[in-house]
């Protein structure tokens, strides 16, 4: 049975798909010929499952969204308070491309910025590495929150440092400061090749779950940098993340952010998933168009703003059995705790991946003491969708924590008081 979260991407992409608004990063040549067209959406969860949409596997540069990546590594690599040393944490209210420094260090505002993020790329590795040394370790960095290994794409790089003016002004300004300690020419080549890094939308989605799942890649298992790490790294990308319209996007969509020149987009919404989208199309603050608005869909219909915190619960399912034999045999999933996004995309992966060999399925809701909107109209689809596959559904909900139980056309749904009143338990 396919999922209805996968549906609900393909919905959303057909939402946006014919806003042709926003220009492509004209001032990149190689960029300036990107298709205009791509358009694409994943989701990934903290536990290394991937819901896709779209042109999920197509290739195109990383750009700006390797800044909180990189700045990862330099933290892990020297400690917090020697990056801090030389970039800020500021939101510099300025555009991705300002020269936004402190004007009695020198230290640029944040590391999301530019000009920060060139030094921060001199921080990652061991103090003293040579340019290409420092430069593997970023390859391998990212590569580990990808889980698989990264290439660069030579034909941009090479389009980018043909107009890399106003990075190497930065560069040597930074020189001048003393926060670059070494040749302003090299650290820009090895920014840009950072920035020309080959990545799919949903390798950024994966790279968005490990910084959700405290620096664990959900995939490999791997603790890519560690957990106090990504606290500060999602601080950072909360609040300057989207460069001058961080506050519009604090308040209307608060998920911790990244964007990129080339398209993609990523949030990382913490101990729930990481999403990516993919739309070269750029407003005039250098975000993707078509991304912004899918990421203020997905943070209004499924409840993902930051702010809005739920208690929190134990693990959403409890067990999973099966009771009774033949045409009486029901699999009950006991769910337990509140339910959001992530709970109810666990029980909803769970009835997918067990439902399939009894008659009858049974959610067990007795434990459950709270269901937002977004959980809801997920377990409800599931349930409509096992009625359309032939089997009989039940809601073992005492409290009735789930009101109004119609789940849609074609589905059915049997709302009892106990287990003891499935079929096969009288």
């Amino acid at each position: 049975m396919r999922s209805p979260i996968t549906d609900y991407l393909t919905e959303a992409l057909d939402g946006v798909r014919d806003d042709d608004s926003g220009e492509l990063a004209g001032y990149i040549p190689e960029l300036a010929s990107a298709d205009p067209g791509r358009l694409a959406a994943v989701f990934a969860t903290a536990d290394g499952e991937t819901y896709s949409a779209g042109d999920a596997e197509v290739a195109f540069t990383i750009q700006s969204i390797s800044k909180p990546f990189v700045y990862a590594l330099a933290i892990a690599d020297r400690g917090l308070d020697a990056v801090l040393e030389k970039v800020g944490v500021e939101p510099s209210g300025d555009a991705f491309n300002e020269l936004s420094l402190e004007d009695d260090t020198g230290r640029p505002l944040n590391p999301m910025i530019n000009a920060g993020a060139i030094a921060a790329h001199t921080l990652a590795g061991k103090k003293g590495l040579d340019p290409a040394a420092r430069l593997a370790r970023i390859v391998d960095g990212l590569s580990a929150f990808v889980g698989r290994r990264l290439e660069v794409d030579e034909a941009v790089f090479s389009s980018e440092m043909e107009t890399a003016n106003r990075n190497l002004a930065f560069a040597y300004m930074l020189r001048s400061h003393d926060i670059l300690e070494e040749d302003p020419v090299a650290v820009v080549e090895g920014y840009t090749r950072q920035c020309s890094l080959l990545v799919t939308t949903a390798d950024l989605a994966v790279m968005a779950a490990t910084l959700a799942n405290r620096g664990v890649q959900p995939v490999t298992g791997e603790q890519v940098v560690p957990a106090p790490v990504v606290r500060q790294v999602l601080s950072v990308m909360s609040t300057c993340g989207m460069y001058d319209a961080a506050g519009d996007w604090a308040t209307q969509v608060g998920i911790p952010a990244k964007s990129g020149v080339a398209g993609g987009l990523i949030g990382a919404l913490p101990g729930q998933l990481g999403i990516a989208t993919f739309s070269p199309r750029l407003d005039r603050h250098g975000n993707s168009v078509r991304g912004v608005s899918l990421f203020e869909r997905f943070s209004t219909d499924m409840g993902m703003h930051l702010m809005e915190v739920s208690a929190p619960g134990l693990e959403v399912v409890r067990s999973n059995r099966v009771l009774g034999e033949g045409d009486d045999a029901v699999r009950v999933i006991e769910l337990q705790g509140g339910i959001r996004f992530s709970g109810a995309e666990r029980a909803v992966r769970e009835a997918i991946e067990t439902a399939v060999d009894t008659p009858n399925v049974a959610f067990d809701l007795t434990l459950v003491h709270s269901v937002d909107d977004a959980a809801r109209r997920m377990l409800l689809e599931v349930v409509r969708r096992l009625t359309l596959d032939g089997r009989e559904v039940f809601l073992v909900d005492p409290e009735r924590i789930i009101d109004d139980p119609e789940p849609g056309d074609g589905g059915r749904v049997t709302v009892v008081e106990s287990v003891g009143q499935l079929p096969g338990q009288s």
